[in-house]
């Protein structure tokens, strides 16, 4: 096949697999959280420069294990570890959500130039999030 006859490259989004890229740990105390997991697990846990109450958790693991966040807690209710999955489309997986019986609790949110999340509880009443990679977020 000549180079004129042969098929144009697939110009396909590239697949996005559905799998955990991200973890958030509420706290009442961060200074204590901080050292509970820095005692426990050797975790590195920085201010995450523009945020104000949040700080990135340096987890040291192999390069497609998740780092996660560490965030002053919103509330009595605001509590356990939030998973966040990775998803081509938040809109999309969201509705999806909603059709198999889960619930969305925190609409769609921009996360500037990063890209956007949805917190969701499935159908036990776990809470997780749905994120799509997204530069051109605002």
């Amino acid at each position: 096949m000549s180079a004129k006859t042969k098929p144009a490259a697939s110009k396909k989004k590239k697949s996005v697999s559905p799998s955990l890229i991200w973890f958030e740990i509420p706290a009442g105390d961060p200074a204590r959280a901080k050292t509970f997991y820095n005692g426990l697990f050797g975790w590195k846990i920085k201010p995450l420069p523009g945020m104000k109450d949040y700080w990135h958790i340096d987890t040291a693991g192999e390069d497609a294990s998740p780092d996660g966040g560490l965030l002053k807690r919103k509330g009595p209710e605001h509590r356990g570890i939030t998973s966040y999955v990775n998803v081509a489309s938040v809109d999309k997986s969201a509705a999806k959500v909603q059709k198999l019986g889960g619930k969305i609790c925190v609409e769609k949110t921009a996360v500037p130039q990063m890209g956007y999340f949805v917190v969701c509880s499935d159908t036990e009443g776990n809470t997780f999030a749905l994120w799509e990679r997204n530069e051109k977020a605002e």
